[in-house]
């Protein structure tokens, strides 16, 4: 057997609503000896992201749930120790699907490894964020499917976010004018002081209609749905003729304990007159950029001009509880477990 030991966060239960005590659980757990083509990688930095939340449902959506017993699902980056491969060597950092724990198995040439070819100025874990999937998410459905044109207005909720952050930023440079949704006086004042968003409306002050109006005197052209609920009934009748609407998710409805019973981004527009143009979309649509996008995105980073904020948990033990604070807008910017160095 193998000399190294692992950690992993499994689904042990399902949860019902939110996250409670035993429906994750922290396990000790052997690390197999490789096979020929396959090699052993050592987590360093864990996304935590709002896609979990519905897989382990057991529901199936876009992606099959999370089965009872096994690892949760997560992004991470991570540095090759052990090699049976001539693919990847020992030492090589990548980025892989290894879920919650601290060693992986995988072969050498498996699908949605890829090595990282670390620019000057971009740390490891900006590849899990605005140089990583969230990232080229909000890259890909702002380009692809929002399609923004000079002048248009753009709105983006949770602006303060990975995605929204790379949303916002982006139309700008495409000559829009940005306006973020985002929860808190500090988070607002951060995406247009800092990220150089036009506006931003903070949902939380009680004024979102009224608000989001004042925001958009000229309407809104696209909106980049993340959050669903209050803020896409407030957006539905500012969107203009022609609007596009790219839906990320929306994760206002991912503790619900009856999905089938929640109000949907799909619902609200769907009852419009005219109904604008929307659709759900994944960034693995675009996955023959992946390495083109991450490349624009880290030059951006590297530069200074895309600019992004990180809340760190240390240590997977910490891993649940950092997960179901993001759930509840606790983070401040794109959310990660430091695992190892």
């Amino acid at each position: 057997m193998s000399n190294y030991t692992n950690r992993a966060v499994i689904l042990n239960q399902r949860p019902q609503g939110e996250i409670k005590e035993g429906d994750l659980v922290l396990e000790e757990r052997p690390v197999r000896d490789l096979k020929d083509g396959e090699v052993l990688a050592k987590v360093l930095w864990l996304s935590l992201d709002p896609y979990m939340r519905p897989r382990m449902n057991d529901a199936k959506g876009y992606m099959d749930p999370i089965g009872i017993g096994e690892v949760i699902v997560g992004e991470s980056v991570a540095r090759i120790v052990e090699s049976r491969s001539d693919d990847l060597k020992v030492g090589d950092l990548v980025t892989c699907y290894s879920g919650w724990q601290e060693y992986v198995v995988f072969p050498g040439n498996a699908e949605m490894v890829y090595k990282i070819d670390q620019k000057d100025n971009v740390p490891l874990q900006a590849y899990l964020g605005v140089a990583g999937m969230p990232g080229r998410t909000g890259y890909c459905g702002l380009m692809y499917v929002g399609k923004p044109k000079a002048g248009e207005t753009v709105v983006v909720s949770a602006a303060s976010g990975p995605v929204g952050t790379v949303v916002g930023q982006t139309a700008k440079k495409e000559g829009c004018r940005a306006v973020g949704v985002a929860g808190g006086p500090e988070k607002c004042r951060y995406v247009v002081e800092e990220l150089g968003f036009d506006a931003c409306v903070d949902y939380k002050a009680g004024n979102l209609e009224a608000d989001l109006k004042a925001a958009c005197p000229d309407g809104i052209d696209i909106y980049f749905e993340n959050v669903g609920g209050a803020v896409t009934r407030a957006v539905a009748p500012l969107l203009n003729p022609g609007a596009r609407v790219p839906i990320c998710g929306f994760v206002s409805a991912y503790n619900a304990e009856d999905m089938n019973s929640v109000e949907t981004p799909f619902h609200v527009l769907k009852a419009l007159d005219p109904v604008p143009e929307h659709r759900f979309f994944l960034v693995t649509e675009w996955q023959d950029k992946h390495q083109e996008i991450t490349n624009i995105l880290a030059d951006r980073v590297a530069s200074g001009e895309l600019k992004y904020r990180e809340t760190v948990a240390e240590g997977l033990e910490n891993a649940t509880e950092a997960f179901k604070g993001m759930l509840k807008g606790k983070n401040f910017g794109k959310q990660l477990v430091h695992i190892a160095d």
